[in-house]
């Protein structure tokens, strides 16, 4: 997230609260707390809960809660259907302004930190690096050549690629990574300014490294029990597989590795562990580097209350 965007002045009547944190770090359940003492309204900024059929292996909130408190982003789409950051951010900041003019909070949750920048900050300078993608991108450059790096960038993105040298591999490597992580080509986003009307308040949940593995170990146990491969094997039925962006991800592309059998049994469920873990490390690197987030401590679900209260205290405070 870019900490160096400063809101301008008056955007401060319309402030818009952002809880962040790693995956286990209990968002759901704090966000469901404070929505309720703040009279809020959640728009959810995760990749994945959008879609209907994934319900289990994005942790979603469920139909009950939903009917407590008002949830944007969720069930919306299915798994083939296209949906990308600058669509949430775009699409975002009318749901928060349509809020706002209701006199209710909108209330932003998610681990999604590219999904958030796009909310809050705009792409003008592009969102933060991913390092999964650069060292994909890195590996083939050496495998391939930056050749054939090249023209794939002319494919998707010519006006970028018509400025750039194979030996530009820095260059083709970032272009490229943006286009991944957007779906929008990096010429475009430098094209594009985006008026903030509103001024973000931004909170995140803060573990102990270990407590927060050990959580998404037990995670990981508990959606198995909760019948998340059979989940998997519905989306299987229904023709969905890997090829499908939705799908691509820590979870359900274990899961559809061991229904294709390239994976154990025993294997596919220590790859969800150890990949959930790395995916948390990258979202805590992101959300370490944007100064403006307030951290509250967790040690466990008791804690809960006691940090939805804080929150809700903390904004209050900061709008008054």
């Amino acid at each position: 997230m870019n900490s160096n965007l400063k809101p301008l002045t008056s955007n401060l009547s319309k402030r818009v609260l952002v809880l962040v944190g790693p995956t286990a770090s209990g968002k759901t359940p704090v966000s469901l707390l404070v929505a309720q003492q703040l009279n809020a309204e959640i728009l959810s900024a995760d990749s994945r809960q959008i879609y209907k059929l994934m319900d289990i292996g994005t942790a979603k909130v469920s139909d009950e809660e939903r009917k407590t408190i008002k949830h944007y982003f969720v069930d919306e789409l299915l798994p083939h259907e296209d949906f990308n950051a600058a669509d949430f951010g775009k699409q975002g900041r009318e749901i928060i302004d349509d809020i706002l003019q209701r006199k209710k909070v909108p209330l932003v949750v998610g681990g999604s930190g590219l999904y958030i920048q796009a909310l809050i900050d705009g792409f003008f300078e592009g969102p933060a690096a991913d390092d999964a993608i650069r060292d994909d991108l890195e590996a083939r450059i050496k495998a391939e050549g930056s050749d054939v790096l090249l023209q794939e960038l002319c494919v998707v993105d010519p006006d970028t690629a018509v400025k750039i040298l194979p030996s530009h591999t820095r260059r083709i490597i970032r272009a490229l990574e943006v286009y991944r992580l957007t779906g929008i080509p990096i010429s475009k986003l430098q094209e594009t300014k985006v008026n903030i009307s509103f001024y973000p308040v931004v909170v995140g949940l803060q573990w102990d490294r270990a407590k927060l593995y050990q959580r998404i170990d037990k995670r990981v146990d508990k959606m198995i029990e909760q019948g998340f491969i059979e989940e998997v094997q519905r989306l299987k039925s229904e023709g969905y597989s890997l090829k499908h962006k939705a799908l691509n991800t820590v979870g359900y592309k274990e899961v559809f590795e061991y229904l294709d059998g390239t994976l154990t049994y025993k294997r596919a469920i220590e790859l969800m562990k150890q990949n959930s873990r790395r995916y948390a490390k990258r979202q805590l690197t992101w959300f370490r580097a944007d100064e403006r987030i307030r951290w509250f401590d967790v040690h466990g679900d008791a804690d809960f209350h006691k940090v939805a209260e804080q929150i809700s205290h903390y904004y209050a405070k900061v709008i008054n």
